[in-house]
């Protein structure tokens, strides 16, 4: 009952407008103050040991690297590497722009980000070269989402914090399906370029692709940075986003130079703008595991489960299926910091690895940033396509397809989460 009321207040508030972190807040305090006896103190001091965490400071610093690098060019120099080495296939430019959004992916941690740094240049070049708009559309709004699964990641980070998952572990596991899922996304874009005859370029000659590789190097090499300072054991997840802030400036003002020194305080204000909105998620969203958690109900959902025998494979399903409703009315950020807390206990009582379910959560989040009502990649191709929203979520369907294909191979494959940590000894 209590479960009910908790979840029918937060459901109410969210239908009026108000937005999730609001909406969490009211709903604890509420719940709080009229149906328990709850100190007041405890609660304010919940809210401040919540944010306390030493990981949570990786989600503001790999924010201002992402805006560095959006506004520093090497969107454009990954966008020419990757043209040089498919643009010759079926589709070359829609290949390219999937092969783009994994490299960027893989330095930016953030999908929307993805979607902005690759879209608005590489769209327009689709178009003006015979594309239609919606392929265009539809191959940049879904590889945008590789941006969450790619290491470094934010939803990775906020699982983290909400679980006490090992965060280097859970980058370390989204190395082998981001890049399966990059794949699977480039095999549909080619099959529907070869399909419909869309156009190809001319084959770059290795001496292009040499020159395309030395200009876009610096941006590459903030993967290598990353992924092997964690592996290395040279510095932590959140000391890596650290280096990866400082790293992205440097190469944004100093290398490439297509940034002056006059518009970073507008890129530092536009990070902090991001980071607090987030960070008042998370602190709201943190009440809200600790009103779960009094009350007991992840513990009730448990012993319920274990008490009917079901098995994991069912119960899988039966996440996947409600993560894929709440992404019809919550972003990512808000999904994972109220629904982790809930279902990792069940998960963890029927034997699933931690990683493992951290996984199927991101590929969960990065199927609901593609299709409406509150897809944020929708809305962010919309901006750049002048598109409307149904007009946009008929042109990822191909894509969406096979995203969904892919969520049920992670689901019931662990191996393909697991691989690389073990490979690594990190487990």
């Amino acid at each position: 009952m209590n479960a009910a009321i908790i979840f029918g207040l937060l459901l109410a508030l969210m239908l009026t407008g108000m937005p999730i972190s609001i909406s969490l807040g009211l709903t604890v305090l509420t719940f709080l103050f009229t149906m328990t006896h709850v100190p007041i103190e405890a609660v304010a001091l919940k809210l401040f040991t919540g944010i306390e965490k030493f990981e949570i400071m990786a989600i503001p610093f790999f924010i201002l690297a992402g805006n560095f690098l959006t506004h520093g060019g090497v969107a454009r120099r990954m966008i020419n590497f990757a043209t040089s080495m498919v643009g010759h296939w079926h589709g070359g430019l829609g290949l390219a722009g999937v092969l783009a959004c994994a490299l960027f992916a893989a330095v930016s941690g953030s999908s929307p980000a993805t979607v902005v740094a690759i879209g608005s240049i590489l769209l327009p070049a689709m178009v003006k070269q015979g594309f239609p708009n919606r392929f265009g559309a539809g191959v940049i709004t879904t590889s945008g989402a590789l941006g969450i699964l790619i290491p470094p990641s934010i939803v990775m980070v906020m699982y983290s914090v909400s679980t006490n998952t090992s965060v280097g572990q859970l980058f370390m596991a989204g190395v082998v399906p981001g890049l399966m899922l990059a794949t699977l996304l480039g095999i549909t874009t080619w099959y529907r370029a070869w399909k419909f005859g869309y156009p190809r370029m001319a084959k770059a000659s290795f001496g292009d692709r040499l020159k395309a590789l030395k200009e876009s190097i610096w941006g590459l090499l903030l993967i290598v940075i990353v992924i092997g300072g964690i592996y290395s054991g040279v510095f932590t997840p959140t000391e890596a986003a650290a280096m990866s802030a400082v790293y992205a400036f440097i190469i944004a003002v100093f290398v490439y130079k297509d940034m002056t020194l006059k518009q970073v305080p507008q890129v530092l204000l536009s990070s902090a703008n991001m980071s607090a909105m987030l960070l008042y998620i998370i602190t709201n969203a943190v009440l809200f595991s600790f009103l779960m958690t009094s009350e007991n109900i992840p513990q009730t959902m448990a012993a319920w489960i274990q008490g009917h025998n079901l098995a994991p494979w069912v119960f899988l399903l039966v996440v996947n299926v409600l993560l894929l409703l709440a992404g019809n009315f919550m972003e990512p950020s808000s999904i994972v910091l109220i629904m982790a807390p809930i279902l990792f206990p069940v998960a963890v009582s029927l034997g699933i690895d931690p990683v493992h379910f951290g996984i199927l959560i991101v590929v969960n989040m990065e199927v609901g940033m593609c299709h409406p009502p509150v897809g944020l990649n929708l809305y962010v191709a919309s901006g750049i396509t002048k598109m409307g929203i149904t007009e946009l979520t008929v042109a990822v369907a191909p894509w969406l397809f096979t995203m969904l294909g892919f969520l049920m191979l992670v689901t019931y494959i662990p191996e393909i989460s697991l691989w690389l940590p073990h490979v690594l000894g990190m487990r």
